[in-house]
């Protein structure tokens, strides 16, 4: 069977010259995977047994969306044997696999998958499925798991957690991921609490499995009070880093000794758990948090194997989560020491003037775009957008020598704008640290007319775009020369454009247009014309607008942006 998948939709064929789209059968549902367990493919008897669109399958892996454990859990990738199917390209065939439907309930099916290949002779594989019943494990089937679990299923859960716990280093992806991995294989309920970096408490999660469903209980979320130092109350020893309890309703049935030990008389009211594993979250060095497991519909209490499980759950949700928080707070740094590194801008009459700039959306580095605009002594106005190669430390700083030698530069002198830049490219060639660059220097005036005309030139920048009142644009790509830092002579040229009144200009860096899976053409043409459409968008909000709208999804840079409004004629 050949499964090609071009963009006319996913089709199938016999001999080769009938294409058509997959069929359905009678009773079972099927989809197509790649060779990467990515859903290709689906019928529409499949998408109502899994009660999910074709939008929400396609594109998604299979095992991480559909595959789940007897019990609704996870299941380790070791132990599908669908997927192991997959990786050894056989055929094979089973039953009492469930499947997780869109909502939420848990589908047993059997199950057959064999060998197809895709376009370019790539191998997929095809996946027929039928149901053979449609609920969720009652809540008697779940009582006791956890202690029913083998010691390898136990590894494996471990192992899970490590490898999806580690793979973010978004706080709260992370706390979805650990709920996720707990409910309800372990308990009916999840409680997070996490210590904040001002030292208070939050309680950060509490998340309730019911029929199949996940709920997140927003009204017991939110501040605690704070940890006191000498409680024996389990949560304030787990929150101090001491060790994990077993607790139940009856532990905090007595006469409250702090603010948090009335919270958890709350929780409890409001919960209903009869039983609960309270252990801390450690980081590497301090306490994170503390992670609360309760049963309230699950008959069996906890037992001591549960609780020493559910410590080393989450000792590795500390170690997940302290990778996190690390990774916002340098983030939080970087972004901090890039504003302040960009200039304020000047108030020249009669020009509307605004900058925006956007750090990386997956770095923690600062990066090396710049804007600046300043008024020359003979009165007209320079502007400015550079970028500085590299994507740290070193770039950044390189970033300040540049920009303040450009400044020192183009103040000294009222030389044409080619002139002032190959002055700044010889200075750059002769820092001690290696650094290249692109810029636009521009030098926007009055005409006697009353009339604005700007002098520009580019070394190796992204050209501006010049956007008219009525939805006209154009890039300004004449004055191209070599960026900044080669160490190779270049003559450099001037280029200069009237600028028709209540027109825009866009200086923009290369974070805006550019992506890894499109062409520079297709972010220039994506950016003209969205500017296009704004092009009567007050000044003070473009920048904003055109990041949102232009930047691509899946790049990786940051952006800086100014933009520039000619006033009407007098």
């Amino acid at each position: 069977m050949n499964v090609p998948t071009g963009d006319a939709g996913p089709s199938w064929t016999v001999d080769g010259t009938r294409p058509r789209r997959l069929p359905d059968l009678s009773d079972a549902g099927a989809y197509v995977v790649d060779d990467r367990g990515r859903i290709v493919e689906v019928t529409a008897r499949a998408e109502q047994l899994l009660g999910r669109p074709t939008e929400e399958l396609l594109g998604r892996d299979a095992h991480d969306l559909l595959h789940r454990g007897k019990y609704g859990e996870p299941l380790p990738r070791s132990q599908c044997v669908m997927r192991q199917t997959l990786i050894t390209r056989g055929t094979a065939q089973g039953e009492r696999e469930w499947f997780a439907r869109g909502d939420g309930l848990l589908m047993q099916v059997s199950w057959m998958v064999t060998p197809c290949r895709l376009d370019g002779g790539v191998t997929g594989a095809l996946v027929i499925f039928h149901e053979t019943s449609s609920s969720a494990p009652a809540p008697h089937e779940t009582t006791g798991a956890a202690a029913s679990m083998s010691q390898l299923d136990r590894l494996a859960l471990l192992a899970e957690t490590t490898t999806t716990l580690t793979a973010s280093l978004d706080v709260e992806e992370t706390l979805r991921q650990l709920v996720r991995l707990v409910l309800p294989l372990l308990a009916d309920w999840a409680v997070i609490d996490l210590l904040t970096e001002e030292g208070g408490v939050s309680r950060a999660a509490v998340v309730h499995h019911e029929n199949g469903l996940l709920t997140y209980r927003d009204d017991l979320e939110g501040p605690m009070p704070p940890v006191p130092q000498e409680s024996p109350m389990p949560l304030s020893r787990a929150l101090r880093g001491v060790t994990a309890t077993l607790v139940g309703p009856e532990t905090y049935q007595g006469p409250p000794d702090s603010g948090i030990a009335v919270a958890q008389q709350e929780l409890f009211r409001a919960t209903g758990m009869h039983s609960a594993c309270i252990a801390p979250i450690r980081g590497v060095r301090n306490v994170v948090g503390a992670l609360t497991l309760g049963r309230s519909g699950q008959p069996a209490a906890f037992t001591t194997a549960d609780l020493l499980l559910v410590e080393d759950i989450a000792r590795r949700a500390g170690l997940a989560l302290d990778n996190a928080r690390l990774y916002e707070r340098q983030r939080r740094v970087a972004e901090t020491m890039q504003r302040h590194l960009l200039p304020l801008l000047p108030t020249v009459p009669g020009l509307e003037m605004s900058a925006s700039y956007r750090p990386a959306p997956h770095a923690s580095q600062v990066g090396g775009d710049w804007y600046d605009s300043f008024v020359l002594p003979g009165g007209a106005t320079a502007l400015v957008i550079g970028d500085v190669v590299g994507h740290d430390l070193d770039a950044a700083a390189g970033m300040a020598q540049v920009c303040n030698m450009l400044r020192a530069y183009a103040g000294a002198s009222q030389d044409p704008p080619s002139v002032i830049v190959d002055r700044l490219d010889q200075a750059v060639a002769r820092m001690a640290e290696t650094t290249m660059a692109t810029a636009v220097l521009a030098r926007l005036e009055r005409r006697d007319d009353g009339g604005w005309r700007m002098h520009w030139t580019n070394a190796g920048h992204p050209p501006p775009l010049l956007v008219e009142r009525d939805g006209r644009t154009r890039f300004l790509e004449e004055g191209h020369g070599l960026l900044l830092g080669t160490g190779i002579p270049t003559v450099r040229g001037d280029a200069a454009v009237d600028l028709p009144p209540r027109s825009t200009l866009v200086l923009y860096t290369d974070g805006l247009i550019e992506s890894p899976t499109r062409s520079l053409d297709e972010g220039m043409s994506r950016l003209s014309r969205y500017a296009a459409s704004l092009a009567h968008r007050p000044v003070g909000t473009l920048g904003d607008v055109l990041i949102d709208h232009v930047r691509p999804a899946d790049n990786d840079d940051d952006v800086a942006l100014l933009t520039v409004r000619i006033p009407a004629p007098p």
